[in-house]
This record gives structure tokens, C-alpha cells and sequence, in this order.
């Protein structure tokens, strides 16, 4: 046995993390005694002590079940007001506030009243399951969504509470409670299941013994299915052979009355020989008219909860595009249904299920009977009437002779029959090559009968007259049958044209993403994507930290109670919620989670403009926008995540770099300062006082130095961390350049500095000791590279915006491609601001000063076509008004 086939079985096996076991007693019918095995089985488990809680248990009045109820806790059931009414519902919430080890959930199927979190039960119980409840819970086989019809044929009875087959499929245990249909029905004549009079209508409606036969043999056949599942498994644990779960189920449906039909008998047919299953609609020749989308759509929603993959295909022939998509599928089996247009098949070639059984070799091909499958005698299925079309033949047949009689008495006999033609021929476009034959028939009538001499009556006198009315039936005819195929090919082309529109849309996505490099940029095409219905409105959510929705860039949404509680279950449910779904149907917003495998990744909210659910062409549109859309958020995600990585080792690199800094050029100036300091202290007096004098100031000097250093080490740290506050005032410009000359006077001492200031500079609005630093940062670096005796020059300039410090030297230059580097802390390139002495970190903190009062820091050429220029860039605000003496 394949050892891959084993794994996956024994992790089947295995308990699934963080989620409850769900354990279903399976019935046949009511009164079989579920909720009364369910509740010994409860007992049995509070006896070894196991938390439980009774969240729905319904007795019907059954004095043995509620003496079973007493004993259990329960949780109080949520009142819910509908109608002038009170309905009792499970209160899910509480439940999940205190979640108990075990809860017990009556009635799987049962519908939840308006209002609630929930349209079925069931969808309750997976929310439990989800919190890592254990669930036990009832349900009778008729409820099953894939024995539906075949229960409506048994019983006569159309049951409308159904739940998804693959509910009971995710089932960790399966309990038959059987009841031979003898000892039920006495159950029922005592009064143990309903009342008297409900009794004696119950078994003349459903109980009745061969009804209940067949349904314990479905049930029966639901739990043996099950058994099969689990003992296949068992053997795949065991590494023996066990049957082939190979192939793929393919069914094809189309928009006639038997698709849901169809779908069902493929479920369960899927289940039974354990294959996956695929739902498949062509888009072939025949074009559909409203009613038939209609059931082709319930149809395909029918597959999707039952669990089944929906496929469209386009193809002139259904036959050769299901065979070809079943042999790139690897399927083993194909569905269709036996066509109901008989005459069309008899007269126009041969049906599908022929078709593809003379070409479908080695394929197993089955062909479900409609009528194998008629509802039982004095029972007829209603088929939707399409009188109008008909109808509007008889009118337009009827509109043409009232107008040909008018115009007889100025128009030729011949011209007459063009009248006809053109009803024919709008009867033909508007609705099919039916109607429209019909409508050349009434048409020929007229025309024969008050028309053509003599008038009155279906004899032909003229022998011509015979040749124009044959030519009239036949260009009747023709016409017609060219605007139906007309009016079909249009369609097709309209389909074509959808299935276009969305591969179009998925390319269009598909080529924006690759070029969006990080989430704001996904999130750009994702709007831009999803925001092009003009009826749609389009919000995407992401959710913070602490819980709340919040639009990119942090903004607070503030959601109803209703959108919110839809918007939570959707993100941590992984699944759509809202409007036109099962889960809070009231809310006016449909929501759907973009997810990856580390979880959801965004939230979209979609409302259309009318409050109607959105279409399923758009739901699936947006489903399959939707993978490539989370594949693009997690890539960006895993992106930023990478870049985080890479700046985490550069700051640990530069944290290395700056160690290595701080040890070699703080131990320069200490080095000078001691030397300075021994030679004071072993000399002392013997020194001359001009010597002595030299290296007291020589000591000053190193120390300011070592000062600016550590200065530059503390601003750089503040600058990091985002610690360095503006104590902003108004101050002259001039006096921060006179201030920043005396500081570094014995620096600047060896060059010929020249000082540009204007008369009456405007006012600076700024920290003044913060921007006198970076000044000073800026004439150090160019000291450093300036030769001896060279011109510096400080200036300054401003217009209405600005005002600009610019400090321009004779040193080597920094070329064009080094410009952007020397901003870079612990820059090391030979003439970059490592160049001599320094840590590297003095023109890096100046464009942090400078960039925190709203400036920049720009690099030019220096004096007389030599060195370098770098220019303070600081915006000026309104000058404050003069105080009156």
C-alpha cells in the first residue's frame, strides 16, 4: 500500500487540535428515541464527571425525556422577539463564554429564529465544535440534503429543514438509534410521540409502515455507508489493501428541473464509493432563458454545500468538453441526466448519455432516469408554463392582421405577406423557434383566410396564389429560425463575454500584483480590482491588536453591533458572513476573509447599493480574486517580515561598528588629554608658562572634542528611539552662526573663514540648541577636509518659504554618486565623513535635527569649483508680531 495513504489515514485518526468530537444519534424518524438515547448517553458521561451542559433538548411533551432533563444542567435558552412573538432559541454565546466540556444540541436541522447569529443549528454546533466543545446532537435521516428528493418520493413530502451531508461525514461517531416501524407506530397510538389528534394525522400523512420501512432503510444505509468509511480507514492504518479511493465524480448538470436531483444523487453516490466530486455546467449551443439560470444557479449552491467543486466550461459540444475535462481531471465516473426534450433527441441525433458512451472509452458513464424518478401516482411536479412566449405569438399574429387589413386598400396582395414576416421575425427574436413557427402558422392562416381571393375562406382559387403561400411559410419559417439562432448565438456570445470579463480580470490582477511590492500597494490593486461596480460599495478592514477594525493606516472603524458580530465571525471563522449567507442574513454588509496558511490577512466588505445579496457571479468572481489577492498579502507580509530580519542584522552590525567607533576615536582625545596632563604633573614647574599654558588649552580643546563626540553618540541615540522632544522658540539665525563660530573657533582657527549674513534675517521658529549642533556638525566636517589656510564660507539665505544655511568649502569634493551616502551613519568611504577623524555620525545626526523641524539637508559644489557645499534647509512659519512699547 502506498505508505502517503497510510500517513494521511493515521493522521485522520488522530484528534484534531483545539476542536471538540462531535458524536450524532442518527434516527429514521421522530420518536425513534434519539433525544432519549442521547440523554442516557449524557448521564453516563456526568456520572464520571464530566462537565456538561444541556444547551437545546426539545421533549415535545414526553414525560420519559423530560425526566431524563431534569438531572442535566442547562443553559437558559436566549428569548428572541419576532412577530408580537417570543421565540426560544440556544443561547450560543453563552455557552461559548462558559464553554462546558460536553454540550448537548437537540434537532441538528432545526432553523433559527430571525435575529439570530445563525440561519440553521448545525451552523451553531460547528461553532462549538471550532471552541474545542464536544457536541453530541440528533438528527433524522430525512434531514439529509442528498435524500431529499428521494424522501419527497418515498413520503410525498418535501422536507424544508435539511442539513449538508458533509456535517455528518466530519462526525467523530455515528450512533443508529433503530425502532422497527410495528413498535413505533404503537408509540404513536399511545400518545408517547405527539398528541392524540396530531398522532392519528401524522400516520395517515408520513407514519404510515411503508414509508417507515423506507426510511430505516436509508437510515441504515447512511450508517453503513459511515461504518464502510471507517473501516476503510482502519485497514489503511494497517498499511493493508483497501478500496481504491482513485478517480474523481464528475456530474453534469444544465437548467432543466432535474439538476438539483442530480446533484443530490451524485452526493451520494460520491460518498458511497468514496471519490471526490465535481459539478460541472457547459456552456454549450443552447441558450438558457431566465427560469432555467434560475435552477442551474440553486443548482450549483446546492453543490457547494453538499461539498461538491463547481466547474464552468464553454464548448460547442457538452459531450466532447465533459469527456476532455474528465480526462484532465483523471475522473472515473460521469453523472448526466437523461434529457427531457424526447422529440429533440429522436429527430435531431442521439443524447448526451449516448454521445458520451460512444466516446467515453474507458469511462463509466451513468445516465439517471427522470423517469425512473417520478413522484408517486396523484402527485404531479409543477413544470413552469411558457405560455407567454405563445402568447405573444398569437398577439403579434393577430397585431399583423389588424395592420394588413388596413393597408390592403393601398398595398399590393404580395407586399401584404412582408407585414407577417416582420411579426414573424420579432416574435423569433424575443423569444424562441417555437413561438415563432407558431406565429408563421396563425400568420399563413390569416393571410390564406382574408386574403387571398377567395376571401373568407382556406380555398385557392389561383394557381400563383399557391406558389406565395408556400413562399411565405417557407420565408416564415427561415426568418424565424435565423433570429432564434441569432438570438442564441447572442446569448453565447454574452457568456462568453462573462467567462472573458473574469479571466480578463484574474490576468489584470494577476499582472498588477507582480508589480506591487508591499502591502499598501496590494491593498491599492485590491481596491482598485474590487471597487469597480458602480452599485457596490467596498470596504477593506484589517484588525489591530486589541480587537478593533481598522481601515490601513490605523483608522478606526466604528461598525454596528450587527456588522461587527458578522465581521468577527468571518475573520475568525475563516468563512463568508453577512448578507445573502446562513450566518447574521440581517446584517447589510457581506463579508469575506482574504486567508492564508497562518490565518486570515484582510476583511472585505461588500454592500450593494439596493440591499439585495450579491449575485453569485460576483460571489465567485470574488472568491477567485480572492486566493491571488491573500497570496499577494502574505508574499508582501512575508516580505516586510524578511526586511525587519535585514535591518535587524544591520543595526546589529551597526551597533558592532559603532563599538568599534567609540574605542578608537574616543581614545584619540583621551589619549592628548593624559599625555597633556602626565607632562603637567612629572614637570610641573619646570615647564615654561607659555608651554604650560599651550597644553592646559591643548587639554580644553581634546575635552571639547571628546564632548561633541559623546554629544553627537547621545543625540544619535535619541534620534533612534524617537526620544528627541523640539522646545521650539524664536530665535535670530545669526545668533546660532555666531554661537556655532565660537564654539569651534581653535578648529576653524587654521582657515580663512568668511561669514555672509544679512541685515535683518527673518525669524527662526525652532530649537535653537538642536539646530546650533547641527551646524556645528556641518563647519567640523568641512574643517576636517578643508587644507590649511583655505576659505570656508557661512551664509546665509532665505525667501518666502525658507531659510538656508549654506557652508561651502575648498576640500577635495564628494562626487555625484557618494552625495546621498555621507547621511549614512559610520560612512566609510575615503572622502566620505569618515575621511580623517570623526565617528561617522556627525552629518547623520544633522539630517535628523534638521528632518525633525521639518527640513532637509541638500549636497552641492563648493568655492571656486572646488569642495563640496552642504546647505540647512528650514521652513519659516509667520514672524511673530512686535510688542507695543
Amino acid at each position: 500500500m502506498n505508505d502517503s495513504l497510510r500517513a494521511e489515514a493515521l493522521l485522520a485518526d488522530l484528534p484534531r487540535e483545539g476542536r471538540g468530537r462531535l458524536k450524532v444519534f442518527l434516527g429514521a424518524a421522530p420518536g425513534v428515541g434519539k433525544t432519549y438515547a442521547m440523554l442516557q448517553a449524557a448521564h453516563a458521561q456526568l456520572r464520571q464527571g464530566v462537565a456538561l451542559r444541556a444547551g437545546v433538548v426539545e421533549s415535545h411533551g414526553r414525560s420519559e425525556t423530560e425526566a431524563l432533563l431534569l438531572g442535566l444542567p442547562q443553559q437558559p435558552p436566549l428569548r428572541l422577539p419576532y412577530r408580537g412573538l417570543e421565540l426560544s432559541e440556544m443561547d450560543l454565546d453563552g455557552l461559548l463564554a462558559d464553554p462546558p466540556k460536553l454540550a448537548l444540541v437537540d434537532e441538528l436541522a432545526h432553523s433559527n429564529a430571525p435575529g439570530s447569529r445563525h440561519a440553521k443549528r448545525w451552523q451553531d454546533l460547528q461553532e462549538l465544535l471550532a471552541a474545542g466543545i464536544d457536541v453530541y446532537t440528533t438528527v433524522n435521516v430525512q434531514h439529509l440534503e442528498s435524500l431529499n428528493d428521494r424522501v419527497r418520493d418515498i413520503t410525498g413530502v418535501q422536507v424544508r429543514e435539511t442539513v449538508p451531508d458533509w456535517v455528518l461525514q466530519e462526525a467523530d461517531e455515528i450512533q443508529l438509534v433503530d425502532l422497527p416501524p410495528r413498535e413505533l407506530l404503537e408509540r404513536l397510538r399511545d400518545g408517547k410521540v405527539y398528541m392524540p389528534e396530531q398522532a392519528r394525522a401524522a400516520i395517515d400523512a408520513f407514519f404510515s409502515p411503508t414509508n417507515l420501512t423506507a426510511l430505516r432503510e436509508l437510515a441504515m444505509q447512511t450508517a453503513a455507508a459511515r461504518v464502510d468509511a471507517d473501516l476503510d480507514q482502519r485497514y489503511r492504518q494497517l498499511g493493508q489493501a483497501a478500496p481504491s479511493v482513485l478517480g474523481r465524480l464528475l456530474v453534469g448538470v444544465d437548467g432543466d428541473g432535474e439538476a438539483e436531483r442530480l446533484v443530490r444523487h451524485a452526493c451520494r453516490v460520491a460518498e458511497r464509493r468514496h471519490l471526490p466530486w465535481s459539478v460541472v455546467h457547459v456552456n454549450g449551443r443552447r441558450a438558457m432563458d431566465e427560469e432555467q439560470r434560475g435552477r442551474l444557479q440553486a443548482a450549483l449552491r446546492l453543490a457547494e454545500r453538499l461539498g461538491g467543486e463547481v466547474v464552468t466550461l464553454h464548448g460547442d459540444s457538452v459531450a466532447r468538453t465533459l469527456l476532455d475535462h474528465a480526462r484532465e481531471r483523471r475522473a472515473s465516473l460521469i453523472l448526466v441526466g437523461s434529457s427531457t426534450r424526447r422529440l429533440r433527441r429522436r429527430w435531431f441525433g442521439r443524447g448526451l448519455g449516448e454521445r458520451l458512451l460512444a466516446a467515453g472509452a474507458g469511462l463509466e458513464v451513468s445516465v439517471l432516469d427522470a423517469a425512473g424518478d417520478q413522484p408517486p401516482a396523484g402527485r404531479r411536479v409543477r413544470v413552469a408554463p411558457r405560455w407567454r412566449d405563445y402568447l405573444l405569438a398569437t398577439l403579434a399574429a393577430a397585431c399583423a392582421t389588424l395592420i394588413s387589413l388596413g393597408l390592403a386598400r393601398v398595398l399590393e396582395l404580395p407586399n401584404i405577406s412582408l407585414v407577417f414576416l416582420a411579426a414573424v421575425l420579432l416574435v423569433a427574436v424575443r423569444s424562441s423557434l417555437g413561438p415563432a413557427l407558431a406565429c408563421a402558422g396563425l400568420s399563413f392562416l390569416a393571410y390564406n383566410f382574408l386574403f387571398i381571393p377567395p376571401t373568407l375562406t382556406m380555398r385557392i382559387q389561383r394557381q400563383e396564389d399557391v406558389l406565395t403561400l408556400l413562399f411565405f411559410l417557407l420565408m416564415a419559417g427561415l426568418t424565424g429560425n435565423l433570429a432564434s439562432r441569432q438570438r442564441r448565438q447572442r446569448r453565447q456570445v454574452q457568456a462568453l463575454r462573462q467567462a472573458q470579463g473574469e479571466t480578463t480580470a484574474l490576468l489584470e490582477l494577476s499582472r498588477k500584483l507582480t508589480v506591487a511590492a508591499d502591502r499598501q500597494a496590494v491593498l491599492a490593486v485590491a481596491e482598485q480590482q474590487l471597487g469597480g461596480w458602480p452599485d457596490v460599495q467596498l470596504t477593506l478592514l484589517s484588525r489591530s491588536a486589541d480587537g478593533q477594525w481598522c481601515h490601513e493606516g490605523g483608522q478606526r472603524v466604528e461598525l454596528a453591533d450587527t456588522e461587527r458580530v458578522a465581521a468577527d465571525w468571518a475573520w475568525q471563522h475563516e468563512q463568508a458572513a453577512g448578507l445573502g449567507t446562513d450566518t447574521l442574513p440581517s446584517s447589510r454588509w457581506w463579508w469575506w476573509p482574504l486567508c492564508a496558511e497562518e490565518g486570515p490577512l484582510l476583511l472585505i466588505g461588500l454592500q450593494s447599493a439596493q440591499g439585495t445579496p450579491l449575485a453569485d457571479e460576483r460571489r465567485r468572481l470574488i472568491a477567485a480574486l480572492g486566493q491571488p489577492l491573500a497570496q499577494a498579502l502574505a508574499r508582501a507580509q512575508l516580505a516586510e517580515e524578511l526586511e525587519a530580519a535585514r535591518l535587524h542584522g544591520q543595526t546589529e552590525e551597526l551597533r558592532s561598528a559603532l563599538l568599534a567607533s567609540v574605542s578608537h576615536d574616543l581614545r584619540t582625545p583621551l589619549t592628548a588629554m593624559r599625555g597633556s596632563i602626565d607632562s603637567l604633573l612629572a614637570l610641573g614647574e619646570a615647564i615654561p608658562e607659555a608651554d604650560r599654558r599651550e597644553l592646559l588649552e591643548g587639554t580644553r580643546d581634546e575635552a571639547e572634542r571628546l564632548d561633541r563626540y559623546i554629544q553627537n553618540l547621545l543625540d544619535m541615540t535619541r534620534l533612534g528611539h524617537g526620544g528627541l522632544k523640539l522646545a521650539r522658540d524664536w530665535v535670530a539665525p545669526s545668533d546660532i552662526v555666531a554661537s556655532a563660530l565660537q564654539r569651534l573657533r581653535a578648529v576653524l582657527a587654521p582657515l580663512q573663514v568668511e561669514c555672509l549674513l544679512p541685515p535683518q534675517p527673518p525669524l527662526l521658529h525652532v530649537h535653537a540648541a538642536l539646530i546650533e549642533q547641527a551646524l556645528i556638525n556641518v563647519l567640523e566636517n568641512a574643517a576636517r577636509f578643508s587644507p590649511p589656510g583655505g576659505r570656508l564660507r557661512v551664509a546665509l539665505e532665505y525667501d518666502e518659504q525658507e531659510l538656508r544655511f549654506v557652508v561651502a568649502d575648498q576640500g577635495p569634493g564628494i562626487p555625484e554618486a557618494e552625495r546621498a551616502k555621507i547621511f549614512d551613519m559610520f560612512y566609510t568611504a575615503a572622502r566620505g565623513d569618515r575621511g580623517g577623524q570623526g565617528t561617522g555620525l556627525g552629518l547623520a545626526i544633522c539630517q535628523g535635527m534638521v528632518g525633525a523641524h521639518g527640513g532637509r539637508v541638500t549636497v552641492g559644489d563648493g568655492l571656486d569649483g572646488r569642495g563640496a557645499s552642504l546647505t540647512l534647509h528650514l521652513p519659516l512659519t509667520a514672524q511673530p508680531q512686535a510688542e507695543e512699547d
